[in-house]
């Protein structure tokens, strides 16, 4: 009973110590109706397990598919402390997106990630201990190292990725191994700093934070995951995007 009662006070005291950061997990939607709910139980359920404090902001560009009504109604039963929705008139951009969310975040800690299923909440608990091991100003999920990887994406889609990744080390040097990854754990300061110099949008928009960062001499860590492809809806990378990754790289080189 004496091994009971540390360990139940280990616990406590593990949650008193959780207790003082909050993470604010930032989620773009844009025709989400169908993943939304599910994100959102899992976050809701790998946070409560883990006893850190959050919140998760939802912010709609104006998506036609209702994903906006389901978000309300997940407020309602989550709670207006836990699901905060910041909706849009429109598709801005990733990149504004982030800098509105941050305005509204009240955590010490910001998470982005993607709300299509992609990003699995399960990692969201090593994402933590890996910035507190390290006291790394911003923690970024890997498809490239240890255990990562990537299900559901066709021979194509991994080349483009793995090559867009092989590309950007040799011009840009970054010191981290998976670039366009939108799966990271920021201390909001260092979120801010980044996102304010960031000149990028859409998919280099995340590989120009990396760079950033380490040109302002953050610290990066890495925790590997898996990348899984949406369950629902379009996937969104398509020849254009492809187009201006390369432009957008090319940019980044010619300026850093």
């Amino acid at each position: 009973s004496a091994a009971v009662q540390v360990s139940s006070v280990m616990r406590s005291t593990n949650k008193s110590q959780q207790r003082g950061d909050k993470y604010s997990v930032l989620l773009p939607t844009y025709n989400e109706r169908e993943n939304l709910p599910l994100i959102i139980w899992l976050l809701v359920k790998y946070f409560g397990d883990s006893g850190y404090d959050f919140e998760i902001i939802v912010i709609d560009d104006g998506s036609p598919d209702g994903t906006l009504q389901v978000a309300e109604q997940l407020q309602k039963i989550y709670g207006e402390d836990r699901i905060l929705l910041r909706p849009r008139a429109k598709k801005l951009g990733l990149g504004t997106a982030y800098i509105h969310g941050i305005q509204h975040a009240t955590g010490n800690f910001v998470i982005i990630m993607d709300a299509d299923l992609s990003h699995h909440p399960k990692f969201i608990p090593r994402f933590i201990e890996k910035q507190k091991e390290g006291g790394y100003d911003l923690v970024s999920g890997t498809r490239y190292r240890g255990d990562g990887g990537v299900y559901g994406w066709d021979l194509r889609r991994k080349l483009i990725s793995r090559g867009a990744n092989f590309l950007t080390q040799v011009l840009l040097r970054p010191g981290a191994s998976d670039l366009t990854g939108s799966f990271r754990l920021y201390k909001k300061e260092v979120l801010e700093r980044l996102v304010e110099r960031c000149v990028s949008k859409g998919y280099v928009f995340q590989m120009e934070m990396i760079v950033r960062a380490r040109q302002l001499g953050y610290s990066v860590g890495e925790v590997p995951i898996s990348f899984v492809d949406r369950v629902y809806g379009e996937s969104k990378l398509g020849g254009n995007e492809i187009v201006s990754f390369v432009k957008g790289l090319l940019t980044l080189f010619a300026t850093t």
